[in-house]
């Protein structure tokens, strides 16, 4: 084990490399934003490096100590022009609020930018302000975006961390940083258009007040301007609210799932999914449902465009969060009645399937009810992370991975002779696990303690090695064939197929 210190010379601290990959495998050269894509769909089959064949070989080739926490997920990106010569960066965002561009093949730090809030503490706990967000890569790839604590996103060029200001940024996100967590991942999006937006989103920081209102703030790339959907009060469109006002009276109703916004090129909209507290669409409150939006962040006069909320949503207000995740989009075959589909889970431990053309079948906004099916996870196990979905390239079958608290577990779509979906169980496991991957057909999960790979058809563990940490949000990455981590113990491993000395 290699344990390589922050601020020494990059090129001293490669002391392993990958080995050499085969001329034939194909190297993924971005990891632009959490689980990939903008559907946040945790699957590639772009990367070959690491395959069946060879998984059983992957080792740790080095780890390094971060300054603090990342909480989330890292991005990459290759082949960087910086100060020091061309490089592949990691980026990670830090609890305290700080960005890393880190090289790739050692962990060094390239540079750092920090972006605390001074002085802040949760209201009324006392403790200082946080983030578990991500950061996201600019689709030109010349800029990562990085929520800082004072709420605002900040944007820098890759190579050398230069802060670009004005022109909208540093783009404000929120006016009540005491009571609002950046949680989730920033997500990019491009349109049907052609115009690409960041997004980023708030709901309360546990043990505060929760006098907090969740929110997306959508950011215009070309231009810097923004729209804000309040789910709490949305007909106070395009309105950051603060103590004093403008405000809203309705708490809550925190949008926070780890990749918290998803997009549909074939609808041009993006969803997401609220959590406790307040429905009520006649008072444009929009809690413990899953909404569609325009790529831009609005809807109609401030209302979604259309929408889903469980029958039983009072119920799930007893910190049974419907936010818990978001929802994932599911490739559809052609026999099936349904064109477009989603799958919502939460931490009532359910898996739904929802109609993305139609979200609560009745073809109008704001009512109960409506998935197309329902069905209990192992144990009825809350859910914290996002699905993986995976195309099998052997018969085209959908797949949906989902890691509770409890359980890992597979579903496979499947269409009936009357052309109705349904999410059949092919397998289950008892272990927990965070996001899962799966990378040129291989299933990759991270739990405390313990990073692996499964077979995806089978569940079959093919390669499991303990040199992780605790893990709370974090969730791995696999890029350029390396798999890389962040654990709790403010560290990052790397591991890849044998290793060799320079």
């Amino acid at each position: 084990m290699v344990v390589v210190a922050i601020g020494v010379v990059v090129a001293a601290l490669t002391l392993f490399r990958p080995a050499e990959t085969p001329a034939s495998a194909q190297l993924l050269r971005e990891w632009p934003q959490f689980n990939l894509n903008a559907q946040h769909s945790g699957s590639t089959n772009t990367d070959t490096a690491i395959r069946a064949g060879n998984v059983a070989r992957l080792q740790k080739f080095f780890e390094v100590e971060l300054p603090g926490v990342a909480d989330g997920a890292p991005v990459y990106l290759a082949g960087v022009t910086t100060p020091s010569g061309v490089r592949d960066l990691l980026f990670a965002t830090t609890r305290p609020g700080d960005l890393l561009a880190l090289d790739a093949a050692s962990g060094a730090t390239v540079w750092v930018k920090h972006n605390p809030a001074p002085s802040c503490q949760i209201n009324p706990k006392g403790d200082p302000c946080f983030t578990t967000s991500s950061p996201a890569l600019d689709p030109n790839r010349q800029f990562v975006y990085s929520y800082g604590l004072e709420g605002s996103v900040h944007k820098y060029r890759v190579g050398d961390g230069t802060e670009i200001t004005g022109g909208g940024w540093p783009a404000l996100t929120s006016l009540k940083i005491d009571q609002e967590k950046g949680s989730s991942a920033l997500t990019l999006v491009t349109a049907r258009n052609g115009q690409s937006y960041l997004y980023a989103t708030h709901a309360y920081y546990p043990a505060g007040t929760r006098r907090n209102q969740g929110h997306l703030t959508a950011i215009n790339l070309q231009d810097g301007s923004q729209h804000v959907f309040n789910a709490a009060c949305s007909d106070q469109f395009d309105q950051h609210f603060k103590p004093g006002g403008p405000d809203c009276s309705v708490l809550e109703n925190g949008i926070w799932a780890r990749g918290p916004v998803v997009y549909l090129p074939e609808t041009d909209k993006i969803y997401l999914t609220t959590g406790c507290c307040t429905f009520d669409p006649a008072q444009h409150q929009w809690g413990q449902t899953t909404l569609a939006l325009r790529p831009d962040g609005t809807g109609n006069r401030g209302d979604p465009l259309d929408s889903y909320t469980p029958v039983n949503w009072r119920d799930l207000n007893a910190n049974i969060q419907l936010a818990s995740t978001a929802p994932a989009i599911l490739p559809t075959p052609a026999n099936s009645s349904i064109r477009r589909l989603g799958a919502q889970a939460g931490k009532d431990g359910k898996l739904r399937l929802l109609n993305l053309d139609n979200l609560s079948g009745q073809n109008s906004l704001g009512n109960l009810g409506g998935e197309l099916s329902q069905l209990d996870l192992p144990q009825k196990s809350p859910v914290f992370t996002a699905l993986a979905v995976w195309v099998n390239p052997a018969d085209s079958a959908t797949w949906v991975f989902v890691a509770s608290i409890t359980h890992l577990s597979a579903y496979r779509l499947e269409i009936d002779p009357t052309g109705q979906p349904r999410l059949n169980e092919v397998w289950q496991k008892a272990q927990n696990g965070n996001s899962p991957l799966v990378i040129n057909n291989l299933l990759y999960y991270l739990r405390p303690n313990e990073i692996g790979v499964l077979d995806p058809l089978t569940g079959k563990t093919l390669w499991r090695d303990s040199g992780v940490g605790p893990v709370h949000w974090q969730s791995p990455i696999v890029a350029a064939g390396v798999l890389y981590a962040t654990d709790e113990n403010s560290r990052l491993v790397a591991f890849a197929v044998d290793r060799k000395r320079p």
